[in-house]
Order: C-alpha cells, then structure tokens, then sequence
C-alpha cells in the first residue's frame, strides 16, 4: 500500500475498528450495587481528622465549654486578692479579738508568775478574766465566719472576696458547686498547704490546672465567673 492512500483501491482504505464479537473482551459497566454489596460510606472522622469546620458549635462538658474551662482557669493573683477581701471583711474582728484576747491571758500569766517569784502569793486580777473572754467571742466570731465562707462556697461557688474578682470554686467533675460540707472539708485540707513554707498555696503558679493540695485532694478547680 502506498502512501498516501489511493481512494479507488478499496485494501487502501482507512480500516474501522472491528466490533466487538464472539471471544473478543467485553468493556461491561460495573455491576450496581445490590444485596449483600458492600457499599461504600463517606469514611467516618478517625484520629486526627478535622472535627468541624470554623463556626462549629463548641461540644458542652461537665461546667460549660472544655476549651473555655482550659483557658480560664482563675489566676494565683485573683484567688491571693479574693482572700485577702475575705480576710478583712469576714475575719478581721474575730482575730482582732482574739488576738487582743490571747495578749490580756499571756500578760497576766506572765504577771502571776512574778508576783508568785516575788511575795509567793499569786494575784489574780481582772485582766486575766477579760483576755478570756475577748479570745472566746472572737473563737465564736471565727467560726461563724468560717461558718458563713464555707456555706457561700459551697452553695453558690463564691465567697465574698471571690465575688468580688469574679472567681468561682466548682467541682471538676460536675462543674457545680461541690456544698457546704465539702467546702468545710476543703478548707481543712487547706492546712496542708501551709507546710513547707506554705508550699501548697504557691502550687497554682505553675500547676497546669491552677489547684491547691486542697483542690487536688478534693477535686476542684478554681474558674473565672462568666
């Protein structure tokens, strides 16, 4: 055959493409899909897939928002001012008290014991009776005032100081708060962290939650009030 084609010479002529026959491969469509096919499902979100898009609505946890919880924790300045708010407003004159009573029943006792040194006779005077009773109105004082800060922590999350800085105690696994009796134990737990130079109080500047001993020990978590 020459080159380019001769059009009367039908061998010349541009070949078709033979149809497809008997033993020749079939080019079928795939079957659809019918009982017992496995389907194919868009593939479900596994570790590291992107859970939403922006704008997606926040999943709730136990108090509120995970991230918000995570991200405002109550700072270990808000919690010193909210102490220092209580101590003056609810603990002052208690201690006033009974720091005035506890110097009257040391001055005297110490008066007795030198009077006794020096005429042998000892000389009870009125300033031991009265150091007595200013140390005992102010223990009444201090524990109805202790009374009155573990029921408003306990019912409401917020002592006066921590309402005043917009703080809140809650439990970490409800987000409510945790009751009175629970915020009288945690105030018991406190003592553990006056020791070792009150190491316990200082624990929230670099503890990832910002907790006490106490805290830890009772579970809960100081928040910002929203």
């Amino acid at each position: 055959m020459s080159y380019p084609p001769d059009p009367n010479n039908p061998y010349g002529q541009p070949q078709q493409p033979p149809q497809p026959g008997y033993g020749y491969p079939q080019q079928t469509p795939p079957p659809a899909p019918g009982y017992g096919y496995p389907q194919q499902q868009p593939p479900a979100p596994g570790y590291g897939a992107p859970q939403g898009g922006y704008g997606a609505p926040p999943q709730p946890g136990p108090y509120g928002n995970q991230a918000q919880v995570q991200q405002f924790y109550a700072g270990w300045g808000s919690r010193v001012v909210a102490r220092i708010i209580d101590q003056f407003s609810i603990f002052l004159l208690p201690t006033i008290l009974i720091g005035v009573g506890y110097v009257q029943v040391v001055s005297s006792a110490v008066k007795t014991i030198n009077t006794v040194n020096t005429t042998g006779v000892a000389d009870t005077t009125t300033t031991s009776s009265s150091g007595t009773v200013f140390f005992l109105i102010g223990g009444v004082l201090n524990l109805a005032g202790l009374a009155l800060y573990t029921y408003m922590q306990g019912t409401k999350g917020q002592s006066l100081g921590q309402k005043a800085v917009n703080i809140r105690v809650l439990s970490e696994a409800t987000g409510q708060p945790i009751g009175w009796g629970m915020a009288f134990v945690r105030q018991l737990c406190h003592m553990l962290d006056y020791f070792v130079c009150c190491l316990g109080f200082l624990w929230p500047l670099w503890d990832a939650k910002k907790q006490t001993f106490a805290d830890k020990i009772i579970s809960t978590v100081v928040v910002k009030s929203q």
